[in-house]
């Protein structure tokens, strides 16, 4: 089985197909096991630290509701006010202390790349939960597993994203990892938001089928799933830019009508208005199947981060 033991979890692009494939193994034999009790002990003893600069729900409930699954202990920085960083502290020395406390830490921050300064600052595991608009791995993981639950399978597939693909570090973390599959992907998205140009000419170098359009029926008539992503109003400087982007694509119960076919939505979340609440009795509205498959995928990697698995 592919060895993560020790290591940092900063980029999608760490990861190998067989990796996946083991952790999507472990979160399996998880989910099996948490139907039978509500808590293991494997990771009795051990303490994550959550450090959030940016706010959170489901990546950090989640991470913490893993841990405390595989009977480990969580302690928390609390608010970015409440604590030392509001003195001015370096995110080196944060991690360094947090170092002496913890044995993993899990970070999320508005700077892309302060995962990668995290883990160069300290000698324990650091998972990155978002560094600005660069990547979200973990989420990527936890995508790719409730992909391979809804449909089956991960190859041969067409998939939509759409919403901001410029600043939706979901979104590139799962064109990593969908590479790996030779899937094909529409874009979709106003043009002042389209996937960046260093990711597209990535996945034309890896032989990937892809197609930009900003007709999201266009897209999802074509698809198996739609991958659906919010307009981001913390990554504007210019409100009004936001203001005139904002509900570009919305999924409700008169698109799938005319959508026509069955289909499976996924959304890494919070949603504002791109997903209508009528949805969620849709059947293949799988967002809240795919939030809870991501305690299944981060008990995978922490157990396998300290070898238990």
């Amino acid at each position: 089985m592919t060895n993560l033991k020790g290591k940092d979890i900063l980029h999608a692009n760490q990861f190998s197909k067989k990796d996946i494939e083991a952790i999507i193994k472990v979160a399996s034999n998880f989910e099996r096991e948490l139907k039978k009790k509500d808590s293991l002990t494997l990771l009795k003893g051990k303490i994550l630290a959550t450090l959030f600069y940016e706010p959170s729900t489901r990546t950090r409930l989640s991470f913490e509701t893993a841990m405390q699954r595989l009977g480990g202990g969580v302690i928390s920085m609390g608010s970015v006010e409440s604590s030392s960083v509001a003195k001015g502290e370096t995110l080196a020395d944060t991690v360094r202390t947090v170092s002496q406390y913890a044995d993993v830490i899990v970070i999320r921050h508005p700077r892309t790349g302060s995962a990668r300064e995290a883990a160069d600052a300290v000698p324990i595991p650091v998972i990155n939960a978002g560094d600005g608009t660069g990547q979200h791995p973990t989420q990527a993981l936890l995508d790719i597993y409730t992909i391979k639950k809804e449909l089956g399978s991960l190859n041969n597939l067409t998939i939509s994203m759409v919403g901001d693909l410029k600043y939706g570090r979901t979104v590139h973390a799962l064109v990593e990892l969908l590479s790996l599959y030779q899937t094909r992907v529409y874009f979709v998205s106003p043009h002042t938001l389209r996937m960046p140009e260093e990711i597209t000419s990535d996945l034309k170098q890896k032989g990937i089928e892809i197609e930009e359009t900003e007709d999201m029926m266009k897209a999802a008539s074509a698809s198996d799933l739609i991958y659906m992503t919010r307009i981001q109003k913390e990554r504007f400087t210019d409100l009004s830019e936001y203001e005139k982007l904002k509900g570009s694509y919305i999924i409700n119960e008169e698109f799938l009508k005319k959508l026509n076919k069955k289909m499976t939505i996924l959304h890494p979340l919070p949603r504002v208005d791109e997903i209508t609440p009528e949805v969620d009795t849709y059947p293949g509205a799988a967002y809240f199947r795919q939030v809870r498959n991501g305690v299944f995928v981060r008990m995978a990697l922490l157990s396998m981060i300290f070898r238990k698995r």
